[in-house]
C-alpha cells in the first residue's frame, strides 16, 4: 500500500500493472490493510482468522471483527503493549495533578516498578483469571507500601512467595523495610487509574500469556534490509521482505536454496560465513535473555532517566535565574 506510484505518475502505458495506491488518508492504511489480510483469508489460504491481537488501536478491529458474520472475530491483548500502559496513564497521571511527584511520592521509579510488577503478575498467571486479578492487585499494594505501613496482605504466602515480607514471616524472621511507603493520599490519587487496568474484561483477554514481539522483531528485519527513510516501490518491497521472511525462519543459510536455484555457485567459504553469522546471531539473543544482561539493560535505562531528569531540573533553574 502505498500513496504514490511511478507508473500511474507518469502514465505510462504498462499491460499487466497493477497499481499499489492507497486511496484515502495515510492514517488509514492500517485498518485498510487489516481489512484486506483477513478478507482474502478464506480465498486465499481456506480459513478464517478468528482472533486478533492489538497493542490498543481498535480502528482495525473495528474494522474486521463482523467480517464473517456478527462478532466472529475476538479481540486480544498484547501483554507487553497492556503492561506498557501502567507507565503511560501513570505519567500522565502525573502530569495533570498537580503535587503528585517529588520525593516520597510518584516517582519515575516507582511507575517502572508498578509497571514491572504488573507484566510479571499477568504472566506469572497464565490462563488463571482469578489468579491473575488478585496478582495484580497484591502487586499494587505490595509496591505503594513501606516501613511506615506495611500492605502484604494480598501478597502469596509461604517460603515461595515473591514477596520479600511474607518470605520473612514464614521463616520467622523480621524483615527489615528501608522505604517509607507512599502517603494514603498519593495512594488514594493513583488507585483509580491503576485499577481501571486490573479490570476482568482487560486482563481476560490476556490470558492467552502471549505478545507482538515476534511481530515487532520481524519488522526490525524489514527495516534493516529496507529503511523507514528510503522510499521503493512494489517490486523492492516484495523482494525485500522476502529476504526478511528467509533470514528470520531460517537465518543467512536460508538464502542457499535461493543462490542454488539461480544457477548462483557458491564457495565454502561463503557458506563457513554464513553459518557464523547465524551462530553468532543466536549467542548474542541468548546473551542477551541472560537475567544478568537484562539488569544491567534496567540499570542503564533507570541512569539515562536520572541523567535526563537531572538535566531538565538544571535547565529549568537556569532559566528561573536568566543565566545561559
Amino acid at each position: 500500500m502505498s500513496l504514490y506510484c511511478r507508473y500511474c505518475d507518469k502514465k505510462k502505458n504498462n499491460d499487466g500493472h497493477v497499481c499499489s495506491n492507497h486511496v484515502g488518508s495515510s492514517a488509514s492504511m492500517e485498518t485498510v490493510g487489516a481489512y484486506r489480510i483477513f478478507d482474502r483469508s478464506k480465498q486465499c489460504k481456506r480459513l478464517k482468522y478468528t482472533k486478533y491481537y492489538g497493542d490498543g488501536d481498535s480502528n482495525g478491529f473495528n474494522a474486521v471483527k463482523d467480517i464473517y458474520g456478527p462478532d466472529s472475530v475476538e479481540k486480544l491483548e498484547c501483554i507487553g503493549h497492556v503492561q506498557k500502559r501502567v507507565g503511560s496513564r501513570l505519567r500522565n497521571l502525573k502530569k495533570k495533578q498537580k503535587g503528585l511527584g517529588g520525593k516520597g511520592k510518584l516517582t519515575d521509579k516507582l511507575i517502572d516498578k508498578l509497571q514491572n510488577y504488573y507484566g510479571i503478575a499477568i504472566r506469572s498467571n497464565i490462563g488463571n483469571l482469578q489468579n491473575m486479578q488478585s496478582a495484580v492487585i497484591a502487586a499494587f499494594y505490595h509496591c505503594c507500601s513501606g516501613k511506615n505501613k506495611q500492605m502484604h496482605k494480598q501478597c502469596p504466602k509461604g517460603g515461595d512467595s515473591w514477596c520479600k515480607y511474607e518470605r520473612a514471616v514464614h521463616e520467622g524472621k523480621v524483615f527489615v523495610d528501608k522505604s517509607p511507603g507512599l502517603p494514603n493520599d498519593i495512594i488514594n490519587s493513583i488507585k483509580t487509574t491503576y485499577m481501571s487496568l486490573c479490570d476482568s474484561n482487560l486482563l481476560s483477554k490476556c490470558l492467552h500469556g502471549k505478545t507482538q514481539n515476534n511481530n515487532e522483531s520481524f519488522n526490525n528485519v524489514i527495516w534493516t534490509i529496507l529503511p523507514k527513510e528510503t522510499f521503493v516501490e512494489m517490486q523492492s518491497l516484495t523482494l525485500g521482505v522476502n529476504i526478511a521472511v528467509l533470514l528470520f525462519n531460517s537465518g543467512y543459510l536460508g538464502l542457499l536454496d535461493v543462490f542454488k536455484n539461480l544457477g548462483v555457485l557458491l564457495g565454502q567459504e561463503t557458506v563457513k560465513i554464513f553459518s557464523l553469522m547465524d551462530s553468532e546471531r543466536v549467542k548474542s539473543a541468548k546473551r542477551h535473555s541472560l537475567p544478568t544482561s537484562k539488569l544491567s539493560r534496567k540499570k542503564r535505562e533507570s541512569a539515562k532517566k536520572a541523567k535526563l531528569l537531572n538535566f531538565q531540573v538544571k535547565k529549568g533553574v537556569t532559566y528561573k535565574c536568566g543565566e545561559f
